[in-house]
């Protein structure tokens, strides 16, 4: 699938490190290095612009070593970027551990997952059909 990219960054264009890769990392596109404080959130810019097909979403997703070694994860992640967007990509970090942390120009802060996606209509009715999970939910399957 081809998408159409506008890149203000002095960056390389997000690409996939291997051949089975889901996501392509993206870069802070930063005119002076931002540090989180602990519990700090920050929209990190990182220069791109794209233009989706009807029916594709880019999801911001959280870089795993980030977050396992330094805590820092994306607020709202999955973050969603629609096909009708036009604006600058950014992506809101947020340190969650007692550190704070410094983020550099051109530093992989967030991998971009490309998907395809449904749209829904609702269909009311009076009754939903029965499973053998039911109502249950939050934890009701045990852990186990």
């Amino acid at each position: 699938m081809k998408i159409k990219i506008i890149n203000k960054s002095a960056h390389a264009l997000p690409h996939y490190e291997t051949e089975a890769s889901a996501g392509m990392d993206l870069r802070a596109n930063l005119e002076q290095a931002v540090t989180l404080k602990s519990l700090g959130r920050a929209i990190i810019k990182t220069g791109l612009f794209i233009e989706l097909p009807v029916g594709i979403e880019a999801q911001v997703r959280p870089r795993s070593g980030l977050a396992a070694k330094h805590g820092i994860t994306v607020l709202n992640a999955p973050g969603t970027i629609d096909a009708d967007y036009r604006g600058e990509i950014g992506v809101i970090l947020v340190n969650l551990s007692s550190d704070d942390f410094t983020i550099e120009n051109g530093e992989r802060i967030a991998q971009l997952v490309i998907a395809k996606h449904e749209r829904a209509t609702w269909e009311t009715v009076e009754q939903l059909s029965s499973t053998e999970r039911g109502a249950g939910g939050f934890g009701s399957t045990g852990v186990k």
